[in-house]
């Protein structure tokens, strides 16, 4: 598994691309599915299995990205922008009611356009950081919306994350999914507590100047409190992401990121390649039509409300035309709403064949929209054009730096 992760992250480097849809089709190509189905000479059959240590790791994974997407947030400092990352997010919301008719229009019940929904939704925090590092867009004025977008974003997915777990994982009665649903609000508003008056906790409990201290007390307080809310039937990646948040504004957060990151990109890699594994590349026939609607429809109405944003955002229309065309790149999050569907089915709480089509989508609507994301990112300059011949006929280009 490292070996080949370690090589596909290789190529995918050196092709310009994402490494996400690397490790996820590596994943695919070594598991039972399709390397698993070839008898070799001598050997006979050979793959590399989902065995327990794998799945683990995955979880950890989830896990770690969403510890550190959280430390990236600062409570103070997003309240203070408030204004136009509310109005921009607002806007993007737009696309989680295309996904939901979406899904309703194809498989006519509420729970699967639900999942739907927040797979086509939700852009890639880390792709979109990655390429705006890239391409040298991070300092230039298109940086803010996209990035106040994608906050709005995460905010809403830890909710939503932790009503479609209670649902998905629920008995199938109202009033238990109901009640599910209350206990997973209510630990999202005492994690949201923690982090609003618990910073000073937080500061003593990596306040040490031992660096090995520092990173197993921040892994064991996020890995602790993810098996918590996972023991309270909430999602492991919302309780992660609060406990990011908390430490944030410590004065030991850089160190934590510092010492940390290549623990979260190796579990993270675990993580897509465990995606890659668990699908069956037999189920993108069924879903192949699916999947072409949903790039064909979703792709447009990310790019739109993500202008809109730029707009919010005061920008002239060769900037915003930037944010609409760098939003549309989905990743990681999409899959690990896809992963809720597989743990129900697991778990004998929902379809096993719904959910290996559910996940077959998300797989392929990540990998094509990480691939035309990115892509449409790198040749952005034709549709700058466009938008500033059409859109702002009238208006000077807005300043800041060209690259």
């Amino acid at each position: 598994m490292f070996v080949a992760v370690a090589v596909a992250g290789a190529l995918a480097n050196r092709l310009g691309q994402s490494v996400i849809p690397a490790y996820i089709l590596v994943g695919m190509l070594l598991g039972e599915f399709v390397l698993g189905q070839i008898a070799l000479p001598a050997v006979g059959t050979v793959y590399v299995p989902e065995t327990e240590f794998i799945s683990l790791g995955a979880e950890l994974g989830i896990v770690f990205l969403l510890f550190f997407l959280g430390l990236e947030f600062n409570l103070d400092r997003l309240l203070a922008r408030r204004g136009p990352i509310g109005t921009a997010g607002t806007i993007d919301l737009a696309n989680f009611g295309v996904g939901l008719v979406l899904g309703w229009l194809v498989f006519g019940a509420f729970l699967p356009a639900f999942l739907i929904a927040g797979i086509v939704y939700i852009s890639s925090s880390a792709v979109i950081t990655k390429s705006l590092i890239d391409l040298g867009w991070i300092a230039n004025d298109e940086a803010e919306p996209m990035l106040g977008t994608l906050v709005y974003e995460d905010l809403f997915i830890a909710v939503y994350l932790s009503v479609a777990s209670a649902l998905v994982l629920g008995s199938g009665d109202v009033a238990a999914a109901a009640t599910d649903v209350g206990i997973a609000l209510a630990f999202i508003a005492g994690l949201l507590a923690v982090v609003r008056f618990g910073t000073p906790l937080f500061d003593r409990l990596v306040a040490t100047d031992n660096r090995e201290f520092v990173a197993l007390r921040a892994v064991a307080a996020v890995v602790f409190v993810a098996g918590a809310a996972l023991a309270l039937g909430v999602s492991e990646a919302v309780a992660a992401f609060f406990v990011g948040m908390a430490f944030a504004p410590t004065a030991q957060a850089h160190t934590i990121e510092t010492i940390l990151e290549p623990v979260r990109d190796l579990f993270a890699a675990v993580f897509f390649f465990w995606i890659g594994l668990v699908t069956n590349p037999a189920l993108f026939a069924d879903v192949a039509a699916l999947v072409a609607l949903a790039v064909v429809v979703t792709t447009p109405s990310k790019v739109v409300t993500g202008y809109l944003a730029g707009r919010a955002f005061d920008l002239d229309a060769r900037r915003s035309t930037r944010v609409g065309l760098g939003m549309t790149t989905r990743g990681e999050f999409s899959l690990i709403i896809a992963t809720i569907a597989v743990t129900g089915a697991n778990a004998g709480t929902f379809d096993p064949a719904l959910a290996g089509t559910i996940n077959a989508f998300a797989v392929g609507y990540v990998l094509v929209m990480a691939v035309l994301g990115t892509t449409l990112m790198g040749y952005a300059a034709p549709f700058e054009s466009i938008a500033t011949a059409w859109l702002d006929r009238d208006v000077s280009d807005g300043g800041g730096a060209s690259g």
